[in-house]
């Protein structure tokens, strides 16, 4: 399926502004008294990230994460890389880009883009909980506790929760002892 716009396309349009409705699911699913009822929570604020600004930016998410889920990471990074140039304002196309950087273990070059969506959508938990794994995988354990710790503000849920190390355990540079 190729996605070539004719020159003189129409530039993509802002994205649906969800924030009302994520607001209101973040203060729920900081308030959710189990992991079932926070997991419905999630998948509702994941159906807002997904929702792309138009049929053409939608057919290229869809497509690129249905490669990622296939493993065909080189395929879903080229769809990933002309969302971006299609919709730049569009958080999750950053997002999506960075998750198929992190898989390939390209961590250096999935954070650029988590910073990014997380500049678009600051409080885009999956953004955000993506960031920490990042800057674990690049060996920043101080940034990534940071980090770890404003995504679990938002979604206590997060599985990351575990990665949580107790002040007790890490030293003033944020090096486990």
């Amino acid at each position: 399926m190729a996605f070539v716009l004719p020159v003189g396309a129409l530039a993509c349009p802002a994205a649906p502004d969800h924030s009302g409705a994520l607001e209101a699911l973040i203060a729920e699913i900081q308030v959710a008294s189990d992991p079932a009822t926070a997991q419905i929570l999630s998948d509702k604020m994941w159906s807002y990230w997904t929702d792309a600004p138009d049929d053409t930016a939608q057919e290229m998410l869809d497509s690129g994460m249905s490669k990622r889920a296939a493993w065909d990471l080189l395929g879903a990074r080229e769809d990933f890389d002309r969302l971006v140039a299609y919709c730049p304002d569009y958080a999750e196309g950053y997002n999506q880009r960075a998750f198929v950087n992190f898989l390939n273990q390209n961590f250096s070059g999935a954070l650029p883009d988590l910073e990014k969506a997380i500049q678009l959508s600051p409080k885009h938990v999956g953004a955000l909980s993506g960031r920490a794994l990042t800057l674990i995988g690049l060996g920043q354990d101080a940034a990534a506790q940071d980090a770890l710790a404003q995504a679990l503000e938002l979604n206590p849920w997060l599985p990351e929760r575990d990665l949580v190390k107790s002040p007790a355990n890490r030293h003033k540079s944020g090096q486990e002892l």
